[in-house]
């Protein structure tokens, strides 16, 4: 498959955020959400990734509002988020901001009662007794015949009746590797019939799906990262997850960095359970690694430090002090203005500061990253020349080496001028 260039080379600036409707407004419809796209577009938000938007199965549903996974129709919006009409109002108005916008699609399973239960019970899978079958321990979806093209076909109309009737933008797959590739090559291909350079965003690290897709998961970084702070590893373990995780893609392949989405925020915990005070560290490292695409999900901005229910109403509160729009703001934008680039020399150092060079010496970017536990004092030399700080905004000529201290979690980001 012949894979645009220019969508990869804007997804080499862009910055994609993570809408949860549900919880983003006391109304959690699409009307209130679109009063936020303005402070989006402010952050610097290129891409709206939108959880899934069609209704919600009651069968066998999961608290209160069931699994926006669980989808009962693949042509509709879920009422309680709003109408049709609403939804073609929010891709226009995200349109309107120079902003794109990808819809999650669920191409492994349904609701019990989708419609396609009664019309097509051909499209499922059955146990030993002739009954629907659900994946794994997910008791309120069933499973999708993936031997059956006719679910398939249903699938791919439906895909391409949002990008034909609302303009969208492209799809973030959910769990991709779980249906066969064939699908997605020949999904993409129809689909970019109607509109042409869509974005394509895995949730798989499995190369084999590098055949439809530009962008995955980076989830080997960050089950490392996590495992980097609970067992006191060493530099060198991040290093080599980043080369596992990078070397089988093809050149052209990008990947998702994060410290918290959806799943993870919901299901295992926030990022400051998680990292502490390194969160902000690792996301400044999100926003700079060669061929990575950073993720901000709903309330990151806020500094949202509580799990937020996935079956049931749980507001983000916009109100919380510890406010990091600007941090992210920053990133964003400083993301966008680089010059550089993905030439990478990674920074070693016996104590864990965590640090890469990105472009070459007359257009370059250094990041350190302070991981360990302690204040730790930089000496690393750097080329003669000018130096701009992206969150001091300050510029300094530099005749040979940088010095400066970093406490636990602090960082650094210099560019060449």
């Amino acid at each position: 498959m012949t894979k645009n260039i220019s969508i990869l080379q804007a997804l080499d600036k862009s910055t994609i955020y993570e809408v949860n409707v549900r919880q983003y407004t006391q109304e959690g419809t699409i009307e209130a959400f679109i009063k936020h796209l303005p402070r989006l577009k402010k952050m610097g938000v290129d891409v709206i990734w939108l959880m899934p938007m069609h209704p919600i199965g009651k069968m066998n549903r999961k608290g209160s509002l069931g699994s926006y996974y669980s989808i009962s129709d693949f042509t509709d919006i879920n009422p309680e988020f709003g109408t049709k009409l609403e939804f073609k109002n929010l891709v226009n108005e995200i349109h309107a901001l120079e902003m794109k916008v990808i819809m999650d699609w669920v191409a492994n399973h349904v609701a019990w009662d989708n419609i396609w239960t009664t019309n097509n019970p051909d499209f499922f899978a059955r146990n030993e007794n002739g009954e629907f079958l659900s994946p794994y321990d997910w008791t309120d979806v069933i499973q999708i015949n993936h031997e059956n093209e006719r679910a398939h076909d249903a699938l791919r109309e439906a895909m391409c009746y949002w990008v034909k009737e609302f303009d969208i933008d492209g799809f973030r797959a959910d769990l991709a590797h779980l249906t066969p590739v064939h699908f997605w090559v020949k999904t993409r291909a129809l689909t970019e019939s109607i509109k042409p350079n869509l974005i394509w965003l895995a949730e798989s690290d499995d190369v084999n799906y590098a055949a439809a897709f530009d962008v995955f998961f980076s989830w080997k970084w960050m089950h490392k990262t996590e495992d980097f702070f609970k067992n006191h590893l060493s530099i060198s373990e991040l290093i080599n997850v980043l080369y596992q995780q990078n070397e089988p893609f093809p050149p052209h392949v990008k990947q998702l960095y994060f410290t918290s989405n959806h799943d993870e925020n919901s299901w295992n915990s926030t990022e400051f359970e998680k990292y502490g005070i390194y969160a902000k560290a690792l996301a400044v490292f999100s926003f700079f690694y060669p061929k990575a695409v950073p993720l901000i999900y709903s309330g990151q901005e806020v500094a949202n430090n509580k799990r937020l229910y996935f079956f049931d109403k749980d507001e983000i509160d916009w109100n919380d002090e510890n406010n990091l729009m600007e941090f992210y703001q920053r990133l964003s934008f400083s993301r966008k203005q680089l010059m550089v680039n993905d030439t990478l020399e990674l920074i070693g150092f016996e104590e864990k500061i965590f640090a890469f060079k990105r472009g070459e010496d007359s257009t370059c970017i250094y990041v350190f990253l302070n991981l360990d536990d302690k204040l730790i004092e930089i000496d690393h030399p750097l080329p003669k020349g000018f130096y701009y700080n992206i969150f001091d905004e300050t510029q300094s000529e530099i005749q040979s080496q940088i010095s400066a201290q970093l406490n636990p979690g602090d960082f650094l980001v210099l560019i060449s001028k």
